[in-house]
């Protein structure tokens, strides 16, 4: 299997990334380990409803997703914030109207970031891309860069003059084996960038009726007791069902060990701070990242206080003459971390293919 650019990682990255291509005529392959596409961002459909389990938000002065969405048409809508907001302490007591809605003015995807994804694979040709595909290693030879692919227990050789790593450099750090090895440093600086997301989990609780909105509320919640330490509406754009989801406070190795009890008290806690209603949800789940292997290490286990200094070091620029780059949000100098991060990865990769290969 030969091609001109190999993409590993079928995320917003590597999907924008194969835009780029598909509208340059540049020749590509791009393959996913997951079953699906969208990396961190996953949209299930739950009663009829859509709900992100992964991103939900993007800002005012993110050109590049806001380019994205006027050019596929999709629906954008404010997250809700109508309401009071709820504080819980430490000993459970519940304090109505104290603080504002936190994410008030971000803004959202009708049908879910998911859409996004789908508008993105709808014009990429389905035969460029491999899901279930896994990269386990990467020599360069003679300008030509020879790649070990597995899929369903077989290997499976491919050829790329370029190669673009669209996933978590932790993640590259500890799957991916490289001939010539890129050497103890920059495997290190690659082990050094925390993975955006990775060690969050959100607890997402759906309803048939908005019990909080009913009760003027905004779904807005902080609390220092029970699992959730944040909690925000994730209603549909419009009708119902209604959904509120919380991010866990709770480490990842006690989410492992004790998750029946932790759904449970979940359940108890948003019954203390939004009533009664609340203690019968159509469904509750939980999406860990930190279990997922193709997004979280272990090293993306202790949390991350505040968000990253992110953009690529220099000695992880121009891999391999150039001839290999890094291209997740992790690499986004201005946006990364973020949604956008992922555009700015992929649009930066893009003007350097134009370029002729080493």
């Amino acid at each position: 299997m030969e091609t001109e650019v190999l993409i590993v990682g079928g995320g917003l990255s590597g999907l924008s990334l194969a835009d780029h291509l598909t509208q340059s005529g540049v020749d590509f392959i791009l393959v996913e380990a997951q079953g699906r596409l969208g990396g961190r961002i996953l949209t299930e459909e739950l009663s009829g409803g859509n709900f992100d389990l992964g991103p939900a938000w993007f800002w005012h002065g993110q050109p590049r997703i806001a380019e994205l969405v006027r050019r596929f048409a999709l629906p954008v809508f404010d997250q809700y914030a109508t309401g009071d907001l709820i504080y819980q302490d430490q000993s459970g007591a519940v304090q109505r109207g104290r603080g504002y809605a936190s994410m008030q003015g971000s803004l959202r995807v009708g049908g879910g970031m998911g859409s996004l994804i789908n508008a993105l694979s709808d014009v990429i040709a389905s035969d460029r891309v491999m899901l279930e595909t896994r990269l386990r290693s990467l020599s360069r030879q003679n300008g030509s860069i020879s790649a070990t692919l597995e899929r369903a227990g077989q290997a499976i050789d491919a050829q790329a003059k370029r190669v673009i790593l669209a996933a978590p450099p932790r993640v590259i750090a500890n799957t991916i084996s490289f001939a010539p090895s890129l050497g103890v440093a920059k495997t290190e600086a690659m082990a050094r960038i925390p993975t955006w997301m990775a060690g969050q989990a959100k607890i997402l609780a759906v309803y048939d009726q908005p019990h909080w909105r009913n009760a003027g509320l905004s779904g807005d919640a902080m609390s220092q007791r029970g699992p959730m330490v944040e909690i925000h509406d994730a209603s549909p754009i419009e009708g119902g069902p209604f959904a509120l989801f919380g991010f866990v406070g709770v480490p990842p190795d006690v989410r492992e060990t004790k998750k029946d009890e932790m759904m449970r008290l979940a359940l108890a806690q948003l019954t203390a701070m939004f009533g009664a209603a609340m203690a019968e949800p159509i469904k509750i789940i939980l999406q860990d990242w930190a279990s997922v292997p193709e997004v979280a290490t272990l090293q993306d286990r202790a949390p991350v206080r505040s968000h990253p200094n992110y953009g690529l070091p220099t000695d992880l620029r121009h891999l391999w003459g150039g001839a290999l780059h890094l291209a997740s949000t992790e690499a986004g100098k201005e946006f990364g971390g973020f949604l956008e991060g992922s555009l700015e990865a992929a649009e930066a990769t893009a003007r350097e293919l134009t370029m002729p290969p080493p």
